[in-house]
């Protein structure tokens, strides 16, 4: 069985996410081992200059590496990562899987994204579309997309 972690930057701060994550964590659990880990947000300016904005994701970005298992296979959400549909999610995790990697791990940045030394430990990287998301509200679609693409190798009623 594989392992799935997420590694993401900050709390989830209202209810109704830590339900819904709490909700496909519980339904990964059927196919998975499941760990969220999450990793302190880093604090800044109200107008962070741009060097001030690197510094935030360097800092974020040693805290995530500390976390990340060495034999894992790493998957960074990042808007210049690739998107793909449900179904070919699905056959990237399965094949990863079939491939003999016991661990995926996602990491989810902060609100300034991930720092380029964390990307460059992707073995891929992800995007879920070019709009901007809420880095908390992405831990449940994240979920929600992990828990479809194991429901579609395991030609589950979930997916339709």
């Amino acid at each position: 069985m594989i392992k799935v972690n997420v590694i993401a930057v900050g709390k989830l701060k209202e209810k109704y996410l830590r339900e819904a994550c709490n909700e496909y964590v519980k339904r990964l659990g059927a196919f998975s081992k499941v760990s969220v880990v999450e990793v302190s947000e880093e604090r800044c300016s109200d107008n962070p200059s741009p060097s001030e904005i690197e510094t935030v994701k360097d800092k974020e970005g040693k805290r995530i590496i500390a976390k990340i298992l060495k034999s894992s296979f790493v998957i960074p959400l990042c808007i210049e990562g690739t998107q793909y549909s449900s179904e070919d999610f699905s056959k990237k995790i399965e094949a990863a899987s079939v491939s003999g990697v016991s661990d995926i791990t996602f990491i989810i940045g902060g609100s300034f994204g991930l720092s380029d030394e964390v990307k460059s430990l992707g073995k891929m990287k992800l995007s879920f579309g070019k709009m901007t998301l809420p880095h908390q509200l992405m831990r449940v679609v994240l979920l929600e997309q992990v828990y479809r693409a194991f429901s579609i190798s395991n030609n589950g009623k979930y997916h339709k």
